[in-house]
This record gives structure tokens, sequence and C-alpha cells, in this order.
């Protein structure tokens, strides 16, 4: 099992007698956050102070890909339907996507105060996302569009995951939790 060591500058893993390793990221103050993993057999995180994605190999190898927007502050991670990880920027109310190779593209959200924060790829193909600062949910598909639902005022969604039933799930900040069940031809 691996993790994020968000104020040690580390990723660590756990094995199964226990024992734990961390690895340095090699960025002082990078505050590394959600953690991923890539098709290529690595782990990705975000690096949310650094505005950068890292990428570890098992042996603990490093190679970091910083973003073209200055203070982005990425946070939620995930593996996208087209192998690219997908990642959000909650201080430039962005999505954003990084192909193995390193080609990162930012796709600004139509408000770009919605604070976005944790990200999932959904069982309909399209990446769904907390808009922490807008009370909304959004739906991203692989060539950009953009489709949103509103929450109600003040309950801040914070994360977001697929449950075993296939549904979306959303953690809200006001203390409970939102269930979305997406189609493939519907809109949200």
């Amino acid at each position: 099992m691996w993790f994020t060591g968000m104020n040690t500058d580390t990723v660590g893993r756990v094995a199964p007698d226990g024992t734990v390793t961390e690895f340095p990221i090699g960025t002082t103050g990078a505050f590394a956050s959600a953690l991923a993993c890539g098709h290529d057999g690595a782990l990705w995180f975000t690096m949310n102070q650094a505005n950068a994605v890292g990428r570890i190999a098992t042996d603990g190898a490093v190679t970091t890909f910083p973003l073209p927007t200055e203070d982005a502050a990425p946070v939620g991670l995930t593996l996208g339907p087209d192998g690219a990880l997908w990642f959000v920027e909650i201080g430039a109310g962005q999505v954003g996507r990084l192909t193995v190779g390193g080609e990162v593209v930012e796709l600004p959200l139509p408000d770009r105060d919605a604070r976005p924060h944790a990200i999932t790829t959904g069982p309909d193909g399209r990446l769904w996302f907390t808009e922490w600062g807008s009370a909304r949910v959004g739906a991203i598909d692989v060539n950009g569009k953009v489709e949103h639902a509103d929450l109600p005022s003040g309950s801040e969604p914070h994360g977001i995951a697929v449950g075993p039933d296939g549904a979306v799930w959303v953690a809200l900040e006001a203390g409970s939790l939102v269930r979305l069940q997406p189609a493939a031809d519907e809109a949200l």
C-alpha cells in the first residue's frame, strides 16, 4: 500500500509485513497529496505547493512535471479512461491532463473560482470532480466538455469516489454524502 507524506515531502509504502519505506520526493514544502497508479506501473502524485505532478517508480526514482499555470495548486488526481493522469487545480480553477510521456494540458473551468478539489473516473467514462468553492459537482469528458450539477448551498463538496454499485459518491464537508448514478448517454 502506498501513501503520500504531505508534511514530510515523501511518498511511502507499507509492505504486507508492516514494514514502512519512505522515499523523498526531492522538493521541500511540496505538500504531496493525491496518489494514483498509472498504466506505466508507477505511482503518480500531486505536489500542491510545488505546482507540479510527480511520478515515483516502485524503486523510489522520482520525476517531476511542472505545471504551466503559476500557483495552480494541484490536489486531486486519478487515472483517466484514456490512460492519462487527470488532476484538478484548486488554485487556478482548472482540470489538467498529463500523459505518461509528460505532456500537460490544462482545461479552464467555466467558473474559475469553483476551487476543484477531488477527481475520479466515473463508470460512464467521464471524469467527475468536486467544485468545493461553488457547491457543485462537475464531469468532464476526454474531449474537454464540462457539465455541472448543483448541490445544496454551503455543502462544500470535498471528496469523490466511485462505489461498488457504480454510483459516484460525493463527501460533503457539511457532514453528509451525495450519491449520483451517471449514465454515459445522460447529461448531468
